[in-house]
Parts: C-alpha cells; sequence; structure tokens
C-alpha cells in the first residue's frame, strides 16, 4: 500500500505514475471507454504504461458484462488484457452473497449475464423468478432494456424477507450519447417499492477493495477513475492513492467542492497522466502555486493569477478550495474563475 495523502492539496510526483505504482486499478466506464468506444488516448496510453511495466487490471462497478467479454472488448479495442484482468463488482456481490449461504443455495439475479456467471462461479443458483425458492436476491445492472417487470420481481421476493444484495449504488453511467441511469437508479426503484436496504457491494465500499486485492495481488496500487463518490472514495477507504482523469462524469466545478474522502491524490486530464510526473503544489502565504499558476481565496470565491497549463490552473484551485474547507465541503464561487480557464 502506498501513503495516504495530505488531502488539502493535490500530490506531485517527481516520476511518471506508470513508474511510481506497480499496478494500475482502472475503472472503465468514462475512463477507458464510453459507449464501447475508446476514449482519446487511452490506448495508447495503457500500451506504453504496459510495456514499462506497470501490471493493469480493470475494476469496474458494471455488473451488465463477465470478465471474459470485457477482455475481449479491451483487446479488440487494442488493449490486450486477459478475463483474470478484470474485476467486476459483480464478483464482489457474489462473494458476499457466498459468504453468507451454504453452496447450492438459490439466488434470484436481477441483472445481466455478468451477475449470473459471477454467482455460478461462487457455487450459487442464479434462479429468475420470486417463486424458484431463492434464499436471496442479488441486483446488478442490466443494461438500458432491461425489463420493468425483473424490479418487480425482486420486489415480491424482498417483502417475503428474502436477503437483498446490489453490486453497487451507481445512480449514473456514461455512455457515447450522454449520461444514462445506472444500477443505483434501479436498486432505488426496488427499494422504494420494499422499504427495504440491500447489502452493497461494490466502489467504494470494502468488499470490491477486498475482491480486488484479492484478485490482483497489487503491492502499490493506484485507483484510477472519473468518479467521485466510488473510485476515489473506494481508493480512500482502501488506503491507496488515485488518479481522477476528467473524462467521465466528474467537471472541474464538482472536483473543487469534493468533501475530503472525494479528494484524488492527482488529477489529470485523461490517462496520459499515467505517463508523466504531477507537478508540485506549493504554498506561498495564503495561497498556492502550481507551474505558472497562484490560486488563493478572497472573499467568497477563488481568484487565479498566472499562466500555463490550465490543468496547473485547476490544481492550484483545488489546494486553495480544499484548504478553505478543511474537513467539509468548498462553499466558494468557482464558476467564474474554472470559466476563464476554459474548464
Amino acid at each position: 500500500m502506498s501513503h495516504q495523502q495530505d488531502r488539502s492539496r493535490p500530490s506531485g510526483s517527481s516520476t511518471a505514475l506508470s513508474e511510481a505504482y506497480d499496478t494500475a486499478l482502472l475503472d472503465l466506464d468514462g475512463v477507458v471507454y464510453a459507449g464501447g468506444e475508446a476514449i482519446g488516448h487511452a490506448v495508447e496510453s495503457l500500451t506504453e504504461a504496459r510495456a514499462g511495466g506497470m501490471h493493469l487490471a480493470y475494476v469496474t462497478n458494471n455488473a451488465l458484462r463477465t470478465p471474459d467479454a470485457v477482455a475481449e472488448h479491451l483487446t479488440e479495442l487494442g488493449v490486450p488484457a486477459e478475463p483474470s484482468d478484470v474485476i467486476t463488482s459483480a464478483q464482489a456481490v457474489a462473494r458476499l452473497v457466498a459468504d453468507q449461504l451454504p453452496p447450492g443455495a438459490r439466488v434470484l439475479a436481477i441483472g445481466g449475464e455478468g451477475l449470473r456467471v459471477a454467482l455460478r462461479e461462487r457455487g450459487l443458483v442464479p434462479v429468475e423468478s420470486a417463486d424458484d425458492d431463492p434464499a436471496a436476491v442479488a441486483q446488478g445492472y442490466g443494461g438500458p432494456d432491461m425489463a420493468w417487470g425483473r424490479f418487480a420481481e425482486a420486489s415480491y421476493a424482498i417483502r417475503r424477507g428474502l436477503p437483498w444484495f446490489a453490486s453497487n449504488t451507481d445512480l449514473t453511467i456514461p455512455g457515447a450519447r450522454g449520461i444514462a441511469p445506472g444500477n443505483g437508479a434501479a436498486v432505488e426503484v426496488v427499494r422504494i417499492a420494499t422499504g427495504a436496504e440491500p447489502q452493497v457491494a461494490g466502489k467504494p465500499l470494502p468488499p470490491m477493495h477486498r475482491e480486488t486485492v484479492l484478485r490482483t495481488g497489487a503491492k502499490r496500487p493506484i485507483v484510477v477513475g472519473d468518479r467521485l463518490d466510488t473510485d476515489i472514495e473506494g481508493a480512500f477507504n482502501g488506503g491507496v492513492d488515485s488518479l481522477l482523469v476528467l473524462t467521465g462524469v466528474t467537471d472541474a466545478a464538482q472536483l473543487l467542492a469534493a468533501p475530503p474522502q472525494h479528494r484524488p491524490t492527482y488529477v489529470d486530464r485523461d490517462l496520459r497522466g499515467l505517463l508523466t510526473g504531477q507537478p508540485e503544489v506549493t504554498p506561498a502565504g495564503d495561497a498556492y502555486r502550481c507551474g505558472g499558476w497562484t490560486a488563493a481565496v478572497r472573499g467568497d470565491g477563488l481568484v487565479l493569477e498566472g499562466e500555463g497549463e490550465a490543468l496547473d490552473g485547476l490544481r492550484a484551485l483545488c489546494a486553495a478550495a480544499w484548504s478553505f474547507a478543511g474537513s467539509g465541503v468548498c462553499g466558494l464561487e468557482t464558476g467564474k474563475v474554472l470559466a476563464g480557464l476554459g474548464l
């Protein structure tokens, strides 16, 4: 495990992150691809990081597809991967269920093939109906065409008192056309209908971190993601460092307003950030400097002076905002200063 960072500002690294860490625990949706297509610079960056000796593991809250299907898709995109390189929330929730039920127990599977395969891997028997004598309900993302009746089936079983497990609770999922409802939205449907609370396995909760460590054997991992409330918080909970890339659901304003558990160690535009060092953010009186920029809190807003790479300006702004907020959430006006950076 690597050190836990000072959460008042982004950290710097004098060496490329692909050299400073042995394993990248990469989220997929919004980081490597969106809507099935590779995100800009992802393939080239991952290829170079792997060639330099970094182990790449793909850790996703999306429980829809099997590790075999994900590995095949990555290979088609130009990032060769084996099924063993892929860790899904379906695998994490299946282990969570198996820890509480005997081998051969029936589980009502509300989701896609990835969930059913993961349950079978743990010696459980997925079934399709609340009338098939299940001992529990497991719910994972079933794709945009999942039938409404599946939520009713889950509700029937849960109202009979069966334990309910959810692969993850991401409310949204990025796609080629924009942001769509994720498994968390589907979980809310069942929660409203039943009044029950699921046991959740996926990021940022401990079962997913446990599954990842067991399957990768990483010694100096870095979590790479696009979501503050899953990827970055999961890294925080696991005591490891993290890189936020701005290719998915998190924008600069959300980053500035992040509470401590959502503050990444590093921030970069895309996966090219794995191949470089990270500039230091240094205090300068009551301000913070990064590259050619100096950021500070003045009144109820942030001010930024200087010039250079916009991302360095954002890093300086993060330090100013996070220092101002302490262990809380930044309540500063950020729109005008971010507009000036083009972010």
